[in-house]
């Protein structure tokens, strides 16, 4: 790799680390698509967002456990469906790239998926108290043995946890995602397991799936090992800051930062491919900005946020903007 690209993806590494550190996800909802912008065969951006998952899980994980913001029955229960569904899910990546359209249909679902999500937990983060998303509740009253009660005084059914965690799964081999832009809205909003819970837990569990997720895809030589090597030296430090962050912000902030960045993902993605369709070279640019500096801005809001809280919300104007 060139210096100044090597240089690049250690500082994206950096801030993807303090946004993985801070939502519970790995990253790859931000690598895999960043590769995609930037050329790299689709199944490749696949492998080796999967493998940056595994890699920089493992510090993260540490960290929010030191919290206190970890459920390990619901981790556990999380990782084996997810494991399931993981295998499933590259099998269909296999099928369709041998059809000859996984580059189209994978990015396709990227786009749908970041958009939508990022909408649900825009609005959830924006409505005033009582009036979010109360799906969770309907899920909880659902008595299909054997129910478990969780971090939160969560009482919900093992059965629904699996059957959520094979989906994800299914839907994390797919897009090369170690489930957490799916996972943690999905535990917050359809088990009612709250956000700063919901971030450490999925933290765990990708760890795991992760490192399943990357030797599968490692085997086959779809893993581009110097973008992974260079993107953990930079993430190793953020994971740490972004977990400490965590602790310091409510619920309503993460939620909005997190719909930030899918959106911001979406719109990448999307631009990418009208640029492609169209032969317009200026939107793949635009595309490679967006990723970028969605992250920097995001990430910067994180810490800047997290300073605040430590100050007690006084300050410069910019604090009393965060944490107002």
């Amino acid at each position: 790799m060139e210096p100044t690209m090597l240089a690049l993806f250690v500082v994206f590494g950096l801030l993807i680390g303090i946004l993985f550190g801070f939502f519970g996800m790995g990253g790859s909802f931000l690598v895999t698509p960043a590769l995609l912008v930037m050329g790299y065969p689709s199944r490749v951006a696949v492998g080796s967002g999967l493998a940056f998952v595994f890699g920089t899980s493992v510090i993260g994980a540490l960290r929010h456990r030191d919290h206190g913001q970890v459920d390990y029955k619901l981790a556990g229960i999380m990782i084996v469906a997810m494991t399931v569904g993981i295998e499933v899910g590259k099998r269909v990546v296999d099928t369709l790239h041998a059809a000859g359209s996984a580059d189209l249909v994978i990015s396709v679902t990227y786009v749908g998926l970041l958009a939508a999500v990022g909408l649900v937990t825009l609005r959830d983060a924006w409505s005033e108290a009582g009036s979010g998303v109360d799906f969770s509740e309907r899920v909880q009253a659902l008595e299909i043995p054997p129910m478990v009660t969780l971090r939160g005084d969560v009482r919900v059914s093992a059965t629904l946890i699996a059957a959520l965690g094979l989906v994800v799964g299914i839907l994390s081999g797919f897009l090369g995602v170690g489930g957490g832009f799916l996972l943690m809205p999905a535990m917050m909003y359809g088990l009612g397991v709250p956000a700063a819970i919901a971030v450490g837990t999925d933290i765990l569990q990708i760890t795991l799936s992760g490192a399943y997720g990357a030797f599968v895809y490692a085997k086959d030589g779809l893993v581009a090992l110097p973008v992974v090597a260079t993107l953990l030296l930079g993430s190793a430090l953020g994971a740490r800051i972004g977990a400490g962050a965590t602790s310091l912000v409510d619920d309503d902030e993460i939620k909005g930062y997190f719909a930030a960045m899918l959106l911001a993902g979406s719109l990448a993605v999307a631009t990418k491919h009208v640029g492609s369709a169209y032969g317009i070279e200026a939107l793949a640019t635009v595309s490679v900005a967006l990723i970028f500096g969605a992250t920097v801005l995001v990430s910067g809001a994180v810490v800047l946020a997290a300073v605040c809280r430590l100050r007690d919300g006084h300050g410069d104007t910019w604090c009393r903007l965060l944490t107002s």
